[in-house]
């Protein structure tokens, strides 16, 4: 039986499935559509434009070029809202909702009449997101971001969305930028549409999604205010006729070795530690995993070839200028799996072809003069992370990779805000900073607070980084000597929450070892003492606690992976 399109695919059944068609082509003229549009097949748009998430304020624009070059191209295209996720909007944070969002894609798409999907997307836990929708529902799809913001000229310098917020902010905490000056810095830091302008999460995970075969490469780093950004958008509607005509599931782009490739690119980039835990998802969503001692074999292999900050000195609308992905693909393409293919069958060495013609070397550096030598990421194991745990040395002070001192615990979010800023703080710049209690089970939902600030009185001292854990996430902006994600984390009974102020820790990035230097006999004595917090009684939060796996998985919702 030949599969039903367009309009007529998955009618609802009132026992009478051609009234049920009948019903919905009368509605659907009530909005206008002839009959000859009707019987086209149907591409719909995910649509995540939202007053609350700045970073997408071009999605009108952009569905409007979606929605040309479908028609161009022969098919229908229909719009459709779905949740919206922008980190600075959403409390306790945007991660909380990411699997909100991946399932409310999952079951739009899925349910409605689309022959295949745009997924417009953007701001950080927005791309994965989608793409966990499209690999669980099944349905063609193209991702398409809005791009990053440009940076702004402000005072002799450039700059944009959020490493420079962070650094500003810290010279503010430190007493080096006064009042009138980091409040001049406030509305001159994202002057523009778009997401994070620097290697952040949004970009990475562009990057990475274009690596897996989802979108161009080169549209991956267009900024959002360019006018190839629109014609991406009307490629990427046309690209979603042709899925109509030549059927490309999104399951089927996600594979073992595609998945490796990205990893090598996440490298490559000195990318987000973030895509690590949503390329987990992603990849979890069809059955792969992401197996940690293979990224430290690929990490080791992988140098660093983008300077781009948080770890060097460019910004997005450099990396593209220089040659983008095509540039650093080309690079690295002996590193690659060549064979693997986008949604026009082309395999990665088509994709990549000879190179672009020209390749800024400033941001894009050769094999043989490396940002660094090795990849930006490494996953530590030891008794204080028996599952893991991710550090992002490419960010980090190399002074401080073999370090082993007393610790001081911050139980939660609370009480690092309540304490940090103590004169009073027991911490030098020696000791190791520890939060616990904000993992992917906590009412905090995994927010980007592994980047503890440095204690004012430190700050004031001149110290600039210190070795700081926890197991939640820091933003792909951040940068510091910061190890993350650890798992089990500390609401699941991990040892991270038997720690105690006082206890010593060793970190050693050689040996990638992360251990808590504690007698066992202590350490059940603490075990027996601990009692997991109350779980939430109802709505989201009681479906999070009950369904999420840990950081390793990806933190998405067990009944959400293929198994159930």
């Amino acid at each position: 039986m030949t599969e039903k399109k367009g309009l007529a695919r998955g009618a609802a059944n009132y026992g009478d499935k051609e009234f049920a068609l009948y019903l919905r082509r009368s509605f659907a003229k009530s909005m206008g559509y002839s009959q000859a549009a009707l019987d086209r097949p149907v591409v719909g748009i995910a649509d995540t434009g939202s007053d609350l998430n700045n970073c997408h304020r071009t999605a009108p624009e952009l569905i409007e070029a979606v929605k040309r070059g479908v028609l161009m191209a022969g098919g229908l295209p229909l719009a459709f809202p779905t949740i919206s996720l922008c980190e600075p909007f959403l409390q306790p944070c945007s991660m909380h909702y990411r699997n909100l969002m991946a399932l409310d894609t999952e079951a739009m798409i899925a349910a409605q009449p689309m022959d295949s999907v745009v997924l417009v997307g953007g701001c950080d836990k927005t791309v994965p997101a989608q793409l966990m929708a499209a690999a669980s529902a099944g349905v063609p799809a193209v991702q398409l971001v809005v791009g990053p913001m440009s940076a702004n000229r402000y005072m002799g310098e450039r700059l944009a969305a959020c490493t420079d917020c962070r650094r500003y902010w810290g010279r503010y905490r430190a007493g080096d930028v006064s009042e009138e000056r980091i409040a001049e810095v406030e509305g001159n830091l994202a002057t523009t549409a778009g997401t994070c302008g620097v290697m952040g999460t949004a970009s990475t995970m562009a990057c990475l999604a274009a690596t897996l075969g989802f979108m161009p490469l080169m549209a991956a780093s267009i900024p959002a205010t360019h006018a190839d950004r629109l014609r991406a958008a009307e490629e990427a509607g046309a690209q979603a006729v042709r899925l109509i005509q030549n059927p490309v599931r999104p399951e089927t782009l996600i594979t073992e070795k595609s998945v490796e490739n990205a990893l090598r690119v996440l490298m490559a980039l000195g990318g987000s530690t973030n895509a690590l835990v949503h390329l987990s998802a992603i990849a979890g969503r069809v059955g792969v995993k992401v197996d940690y001692d293979r990224l430290n074999e690929l990490s080791d292999t992988t140098p660093v070839l983008v300077d781009l900050k948080p770890t060097g000195e460019g910004y997005m609308e450099d990396f593209h200028a220089a040659g983008g992905l095509v540039a650093l693909l080309h690079e690295i393409r002996d590193l690659l799996h060549l064979d693997c293919v986008d949604l026009d069958g082309s395999t990665l060495t088509e994709r990549i072809g000879d190179g672009p013609a020209f390749v800024d070397r400033t941001y894009i550096k050769p094999r043989a003069e490396p940002v660094s030598p090795v990849g930006g990421l490494v996953a530590l194991r030891g008794s204080l992370a028996p599952d893991g745990a991710i550090l992002k040395r490419s960010a980090a002070t190399e002074s401080l990779f073999e370090h082993e001192a007393e610790c001081h615990v911050f139980d939660g979010l609370e009480d690092l805000a309540a304490r940090i800023d103590d004169d009073a703080l027991p911490v030098t710049a020696e000791t190791v900073m520890i939060l616990k209690g904000a993992g992917p089970l906590s009412p905090a939902g995994m927010p980007e607070a592994g980047y503890l600030p440095i204690p004012r009185k430190l700050g004031r001292a001149g110290v600039k980084d210190m070795v700081r854990m926890s197991d939640c996430r820091m933003s792909g902006t951040a940068f510091g000597t910061v190890v993350l994600h650890i798992a089990p984390e500390a609401l699941a009974g991990g040892p991270l929450g038997l720690v105690e102020t006082g206890d010593r820790i060793r970190l050693s990035v050689k040996e990638r070892r992360l251990d808590l230097l504690v007698d066992e006999a202590v350490l059940a004595e603490r075990r027996a003492r601990w009692v997991a917090p109350p779980a939430p009684k109802r709505g989201w939060d009681a479906l999070v606690r009950r369904e999420v796996t840990q950081a390793p998985e990806g933190a998405d919702l067990r009944f959400l992976l293929p198994e159930g």
